[in-house]
């Protein structure tokens, strides 16, 4: 790896440090100032992130992995970055999403009150050095970046609602905080290690008396993991805190949530993939449970729900499930389909959280009454003769908004959500043949069927109320700034539906190259020779 390209790894976390540093410094009297900074920080990272992401499918890279040792410092001593497929993948969306919610925040909610900005450029931070860093305490680092500017976001012009979900939101997160550095206290004393894949080489090499150690540390670690990411009984507090933040900062929070998700599947595949046949595929039963049980408690969260944000944290709650559930099997055609629906289910809630103020405008509480007497008592809405009514662009505009995010959120054709749910069911289909766990993963298939099902039956009974029953004729207030971060979405949405061949292989390559640790062993692990001996070209 070059040393620009070593530089161009730093990106992503240097950029928004140093742009968080300024911004604090300015007065939010300069709020145009401090938006255009903001957002052209976030665009060289996401041009940073799209360059990323070629070279490590380009060839460019040995294996698609680049590597930044912080201070020349060989591993597993000093800090590592590292860039693959996946990482390179989940900082394009970080960035992605960022430039659309701050896009969306720049007419009203960032103005509310202080420092948006500088907590705005903390959160992209403390996200992309978690997906980057290669190093579990540098995890915890980047998590608690992430997590005390979200805090602040999640706070930003509050009310007694916004106050009351954030403190639990607070509390939460530092309990599952304090269980992470336990976790990765008792980790680093069975491995004597805290880089990932020197952690992986030392795993093989534990006498039986440290199992028990291991075992324990990695319980811990993922108790506080699957607290991050939402899965049962742990993502109680998601619904509430998506319904009370400002809608950018719901937006990021989305993708927030599969971070757990993500470390949790970087770590064991990492970990156990390759372990000693006394710890091969430790804990994958308990992540296919945990990860049915969080369908089924999304899916019924869903159905009760009648206000849009929390049938969005449901929603997240579906996905998440999901995810974790695939990840035990450690086939690699279902990990490719789990990816593609990361990809698409993110987008979607992301839009859907971004959607939802604009069409609680339409929402007066005479209208939403008259909506649920009419669905009660079957009252039909009929005029006396064909009378045509011109619809406003705006409320065409969200009507057709709604229907893409609907769909992309349960899977349903013709858009890429449905791409992907069906390489999924292939996928476990085929496993389920094979005899591998037949009656768990017909369960899980029926599981996901069902909360697709559900999924649409609350998410139409909504648009139903909210675009039919209340007979709405006036336009809505839709300011260009908040038009511009759903269309981008949408696009995205189209883009993945007309490009699924070139996405799904480019998913297919990094669940190929998950599912081989030996790769990062001989990368990480070998190449820091080469990198000391040249003086950082490799």
């Amino acid at each position: 790896m070059t040393l620009w390209q070593q530089y161009l790894l730093m990106v992503p976390i240097l950029v928004p440090l140093f742009s968080a540093t300024v911004l604090i410094l300015l007065s939010e009297r300069h709020h145009r100032l401090k938006f255009g900074l903001n957002l052209v920080t976030t665009l060289v990272v996401l041009a940073a992130a799209a360059m990323l992401l070629w070279q490590v499918d380009s060839g460019t890279l040995p294996l698609g992995i680049g590597l930044h040792f912080i201070a020349d410092w060989p591993a597993p001593f000093g800090i590592v970055l590292l860039v693959d497929r996946l990482s390179a993948l989940m900082v394009l969306m970080a960035s992605g999403m960022a430039v659309c919610a701050l896009l969306y925040a720049e007419s009203r909610w960032s103005r509310i009150g202080v420092h948006f900005h500088s907590l705005f450029q903390f959160l992209l931070m403390g996200m992309n050095g978690a997906f980057l860093t290669h190093d579990l305490f540098n995890l915890f680092v980047f998590f608690e970046v992430m997590l005390a500017a979200s805090y602040g976001l999640v706070l930003h012009g509050y009310n007694s609602q916004r106050l009351r979900a954030g403190l639990h939101y607070i509390v939460i997160n530092l309990v599952a905080s304090f269980f992470f550095l336990i976790g990765v206290s008792l980790l680093y004393a069975a491995t004597g290690t805290l880089n990932m894949t020197d952690m992986a080489m030392q795993i093989a090499t534990l006498s039986p008396d440290d199992y028990v150690l291991l075992k324990v540390g990695c319980g811990i670690l993922v108790l506080a993991f699957l607290t991050k990411g939402a899965a049962w009984p742990l993502g109680f507090w998601l619904p509430q805190t998506y319904a009370a933040a400002s809608p950018p900062v719901a937006a990021m929070l989305v993708l927030m949530t599969k971070i757990g998700l993500y470390a949790v599947l970087r770590l064991w595949l990492l970990l156990f993939a390759d372990a000693p046949a006394v710890l091969q595929g430790f804990g994958g039963e308990f992540l296919l449970w945990s990860g049915m049980a969080t369908i089924a408690f999304g899916t019924f969260g869903m159905l009760a729900s009648q206000e849009p944000a929390p049938i969005a944290g449901y929603g997240a709650i579906i996905s998440s499930g999901i995810l974790l559930s695939v990840v035990s099997f450690g086939d690699a055609d279902l990990l490719a389909g789990a990816l593609f629906y990361l990809i698409g289910s993110t987008l979607a809630i992301a839009a859907f959280m971004l959607l939802t103020e604009i069409v609680n405008r339409l929402r007066t509480p005479a209208s939403a009454m008259l909506a649920l007497t009419m669905e009660a008592f079957a009252v039909e809405d009929k005029p006396s003769e064909p009378v045509g009514v011109v619809i406003p662009a705006a409320l065409a505009f969200l009507g057709i908004a709604f229907i893409g995010c609907a769909l992309m959120i349960t899977g349903f054709p013709p858009l890429s959500g449905f791409i992907a749910k069906f390489s999924l069911l292939r996928a476990l289909v085929e496993l389920a043949s094979s005899g591998i766990a037949n009656t768990l993963i017909w369960l899980l298939i029926v599981l996901i069927v069902v909360s697709g099902l559900t999924g649409i039956i609350s998410l139409m009974r909504f648009g139903v109320r909210t675009f039919w029953a209340t007979n709405i004729t006036t336009s809505v207030r839709l300011s260009v700034s908040e038009a511009v971060p759903i269309v981008a979405l949408l696009l995205v949405f189209i883009g993945l539906t007309v490009q699924a061949g070139q996405v799904m292989g480019y998913l297919e390559r990094t669940a190929d190259g998950l599912l081989v640790p030996q790769h990062y062993q001989s990368t990480v692990m070998d190449n820091q020779v080469a990198t000391r001996a040249s003086g950082g070209d490799t």
